[in-house]
């Protein structure tokens, strides 16, 4: 058996365009997710007990089933109950989202658990309500620590996006897919398709590991 290089570079740009669409469908999905879960994180925190276990039963039951259910409900189970067909974009983008946010949600939950309880007890005797307290002393302390593990949801995230290609969506994983049924060359295809994957989180890890020193060296100013 011969390794095909031509194949390789002629499939190259359709790959790359489908690398792209991975990382657009990640930077969407991690960035709704932070938003759900902050503020699911925060709600985990609550002194309401109804608000506490709601947010318990969201992040219980997404860590606890798996991506592709959530992808095959949202695109699938649900249109049955609506009877509308939801776009394949938007499914992929929703599940990725709702699944990233309750990853998140504990990111946020143990950095805000890690920040000193005095602080938050200095902003309420400063005046201050529990909402702008969290907003301007625990929130920013607390996203300096979660940097790392953010970048580890991220890198996840990247990685478990190609999952979407099961209904249809052409990302990098999905490309390979219809390229392979086309040439039939399974070999060179995976493996370049693994090594576009390698250089991404690669890169991911090298900006985390920036943006941690980053704030490492601004703390001590």
């Amino acid at each position: 058996m011969t390794f095909d290089y031509g194949l390789v570079i002629d499939s190259f740009p359709l790959l790359l365009v489908g690398a792209v669409v991975t990382i657009q469908i990640t930077a969407i999905s991690v960035s709704c997710g932070m938003l759900i879960g902050m503020f699911a994180g925060m709600a985990r925190l609550s002194k309401s007990w109804p608000v506490r276990m709601l947010a318990t039963v969201y992040v219980d039951f997404i860590r606890g089933t798996p991506l592709l259910v959530q992808i095959f409900i949202i695109y699938f189970a649900l249109p049955m109950l609506s009877g509308h067909r939801i776009d394949a974009f938007v499914a992929a983008v929703t599940a990725c989202s709702v699944n990233s946010g309750a990853y998140i949600a504990e990111i946020f939950r143990a950095g805000i658990q890690s920040i000193d309880k005095g602080q938050t007890e200095a902003g309420r005797s400063l005046g201050m309500s529990w909402g702008q307290t969290m907003r301007c002393i625990i929130l920013p302390q607390a996203f300096k620590r979660i940097i790392p593990p953010l970048g580890n949801e991220f890198i996840a995230m990247l990685k478990d996006s190609s999952l979407v290609s099961v209904i249809g969506f052409e990302e990098l994983t999905r490309r390979g897919q219809l390229i392979i049924a086309r040439t039939y060359g399974s070999f060179e295809i995976w493996l370049t398709v693994a090594f576009i994957y390698l250089v991404m989180t690669l890169a991911i890890s090298r900006l985390v590991d920036y943006l941690e020193r980053r704030y490492k060296i601004d703390d001590k100013h």
